[in-house]
């Protein structure tokens, strides 16, 4: 169901979200009447009804923000089981979200027009570490929405495009020999793969806001639609990580993390733990009887 605060005049008369002006902070809010400036009581959350005149017209919804934005706004606060409780604020940041998602498929277009048709042979660093984000991002969605998880989905893609911003605002600079006509701050791995990581959010943003993302997807430089695009394919090779971080306890306490590469050998993975100043501290200069390795899970030292 979904929920909005209600709102009465002294004389207990209640009164449409769309008369009331909210004032003050989150600690001290109060309400008027738009109109008159009439002090107004703030009452409980409860389902939308004509009652209580607690509704939202979705015509003034769609005509301030779109028809997108509602959907994002309702898919994102809530699972499908629970409430969603509708408010301003909350609308207004889907809002902005949409319009820094077209922000940010506009950067990537410029970058992917530079791309090579061609998939590289080999990625660098920046190009690899935004292809990993992409497919584990795609993963993430896709299992979402197969559960009807979908505010878990929309978080998922707030992470991710926050990574490709993140890509976009602090690429490398390209390699000697830099193909003729290439954007000149883009080696020619990372505009394939900026290419693919935008394709990737647009498709994943699409079954919630379908209007938007279909004008990304036109400005990628597709020529038919999204809709009618099949749904792209993880590569599992990139979910692997290369390192993993396991916690460390000294006799059953947690003291510290540490990140060691995934093939480390449990001699390297001692060496790193027996390093750590935590651990150290912890031995108060004590030699431990062993070190318990459990592999990609937890170490222990025994002292």
């Amino acid at each position: 169901m979904v929920v909005h605060e209600t709102y009465r005049t002294p004389d207990g008369s209640w009164v449409a979200p769309a008369e009331v002006k909210i004032e003050g902070s989150d600690d001290d809010r109060h309400a008027v009447l738009a109109a008159t400036g009439e002090p107004i009581e703030i009452g409980p959350i409860e389902k939308m009804s004509k009652s209580k005149r607690n509704t939202v017209d979705p015509d003034e919804i769609i005509s301030s923000y779109g028809a997108d934005t509602a959907r994002w706004f309702m898919l994102s606060d809530s699972p499908p089981e629970r409430d969603v409780e509708w408010t301003e604020r909350g609308v207004q940041g889907a809002w902005r979200f949409t319009q820094r998602l077209w922000r940010i498929v506009g950067e990537a277009a410029e970058i992917a027009r530079a791309a090579p048709a061609e998939r590289p042979a080999a990625f660098g660093d920046a190009a690899l570490a935004l292809r990993k984000a992409a497919h584990g991002a795609l993963a993430k969605v896709s299992d979402a929405i197969e559960r009807l998880h979908f505010n878990v989905g929309v978080a998922h893609l707030y992470e991710f495009a926050g990574a490709l911003q993140g890509a976009l605002g602090g690429t490398e600079k390209p390699s000697p020999g830099l193909a003729p006509g290439l954007a000149p701050d883009f080696a020619p791995d990372f505009a394939w793969a900026v290419r693919e990581a935008a394709t990737i959010l647009v498709q994943l943003f699409h079954p919630m806001m379908p209007h938007l993302a279909e004008e990304c997807w036109a400005a990628l430089g597709h020529t038919t639609p999204v809709a009618a695009a099949p749904w792209p394919e993880v590569e599992a090779a990139l979910l692997v990580e290369d390192t993993v971080t396991l916690p460390v306890q000294v006799n059953g306490k947690k003291r510290a993390d540490v990140t060691v590469a995934r093939d480390a050998s449990n001699g390297d993975i001692e060496a790193a733990v027996l390093g750590l100043e935590a651990v150290q501290k912890a031995l108060d200069g004590k030699t431990p009887k062993k070190v318990i390795i459990v592999r990609h899970r937890i170490v222990n030292v025994v002292v």
